[in-house]
C-alpha cells in the first residue's frame, strides 16, 4: 500500500506541475533543451490520464480562452484515494 500511496503522490505533483506548466505555455513561454524534454515528460504522463475527464467535462469556453477543469477532478480523485488507500 506505501508504494501505492507514493505512487499517488507523484502523479499529484505532476499534475500540479502539468497545471503550471500549461499556464507558461499559454502566456507564450517555450522551453528549449533539457527543461523541454522534462515538460514534454511531464505532459506524456499526465495527458493520458487527464484525456478521458475532458471527454465527459470539456473545457468551459470563457471568450478566447477555455477553463480546463479535468484537473480538479483528477485531484479529487487522487485525494479521495488517498484518504481511502493510505490513511491508516
Amino acid at each position: 500500500m506505501e508504494v501505492i500511496c507514493i505512487l499517488l503522490t507523484i502523479l499529484f505533483v505532476l499534475l500540479l506541475a502539468n497545471v503550471v506548466v500549461s499556464w507558461l505555455l499559454a502566456a507564450g513561454w517555450r522551453p528549449r533543451g533539457a527543461l523541454y524534454q522534462v515538460v514534454d515528460g511531464i505532459m506524456r504522463i499526465t495527458n493520458p490520464i487527464l484525456r478521458p475527464v475532458r471527454r465527459l467535462l470539456p473545457p468551459i469556453r470563457m471568450g478566447a480562452m477555455a477553463l480546463d477543469l479535468s484537473p480538479v477532478i483528477v485531484f479529487i480523485v487522487i485525494g479521495i484515494l488517498q484518504r481511502v488507500i493510505c490513511t491508516g
